[in-house]
């Protein structure tokens, strides 16, 4: 489908006719880094038994949408310019479903998502982020890369710091995105999906804190009718790690008791049920669902396991 002109094609995957059900709230689905639409094909499918319409947007410079060329998309594309390509696919579904839409964005897709609301650029009807950049900053994200994978700078500077450096190898692509279940062959098969180059901006403006928590709330609609954010992570995932994940669940949590307080969120405030146990560690209060994928690595919805994590989105849908 065309979003801009004609010149710039803006890809967007859909498990909908050419009429949709406009019965049922749709979701939007935004990739991270080197992703597009495609990483999101199986949940897609997943959802389409149940009646659910679904659309996933390639940003510029991904899947199938128009490519600046490698010097404009590395060096010149910000997250901005990306935003802009997902809100125009969310009031594009809007105006085909006739429905706010539940936003979904995943690693830097997910901080997109939360720049876009911090911004008050788009109102939604509910907010997942799977494997999300935290809308306070990824420094720590990049520490647990750099833990993970030393020779990550060495490397990056070996390869004339082309942005495919950290992905250059299927044993990279393996110990970043999935957990220890992952088959070779599953890997050489997402490896021929990565991006072949991917914006610097983009990750750069979300090393500091960049959105707000208190904002992203506000432009959700519904609360204190049921839970409006879900954040969903594998208990693998080596970057957004289970401190990084709690940590933000924590902050939207403070942030909706601080707005509940000051009456500015009609919503009550229920108490904290997290154990923090792995037997029992999805846990739900104050409007924010933390819930986990045991075994699944950063890329979840590509993992082996990935239709628990389908599941758990699912529910977190059907109570929307």
């Amino acid at each position: 489908m065309a979003l801009l002109d004609r010149a710039h094609r803006i890809e967007v995957l859909s498990n909908q006719s050419e009429t949709p059900n406009t019965s049922k709230t749709p979701i939007v689905f935004v990739h991270g880094g080197m992703g597009s639409a495609w990483v999101w094909t199986e949940y897609m499918r997943y959802l389409a038994k149940h009646d659910i319409p679904c659309y996933a947007v390639s940003l510029r410079g991904h899947g199938n949408s128009w490519h600046p060329s490698y010097l404009k998309m590395v060096y010149l594309t910000t997250r901005q310019n990306l935003a802009d390509d997902a809100i125009a696919a969310i009031r594009w579904v809007q105006e085909r479903q006739g429905s706010e839409v539940l936003l979904v964005g995943h690693s830097s897709g997910g901080g997109l998502s939360q720049g876009i609301l911090s911004a008050q650029q788009a109102r939604v009807k509910g907010l997942a982020l799977l494997g999300a950049v935290p809308a306070f900053g990824s420094y720590g994200v990049y520490a647990n890369w750099a833990l993970f994978d030393p020779w990550f700078a060495v490397r990056m500077l070996f390869h004339g710091w082309h942005p495919n450096s950290p992905l250059s190898h299927p044993f990279l692509v393996k110990q970043a995105f999935f957990g220890d279940q992952m088959t070779e062959v599953g890997v050489a098969d997402f490896q021929q999906h990565v991006n072949r180059y991917e914006s610097f901006l983009w990750p750069i403006s979300m090393m500091k804190p960049f959105a707000k928590a208190a904002d992203i709330i506000n432009s959700i609609s519904g609360w204190g009718t049921s839970t409006r954010i879900l954040i969903l992570t594998g208990t693998q995932d080596k970057l957004m790690t289970r401190g990084v994940m709690q940590r933000l669940a924590a902050a939207f949590r403070r942030a909706f008791a601080q707005l509940v307080g000051k009456k500015k969120l009609d919503a009550k405030v229920d108490t904290d049920n997290s154990t923090g146990r792995e037997g029992n560690e999805d846990d739900e209060s104050c409007g924010v669902s933390l819930a986990w994928v045991p075994g699944a690595g950063h890329h979840l919805q590509n993992d082996v396991m990935w239709e628990i994590g389908a599941k758990k989105l699912l529910d977190f849908y059907e109570q929307l």
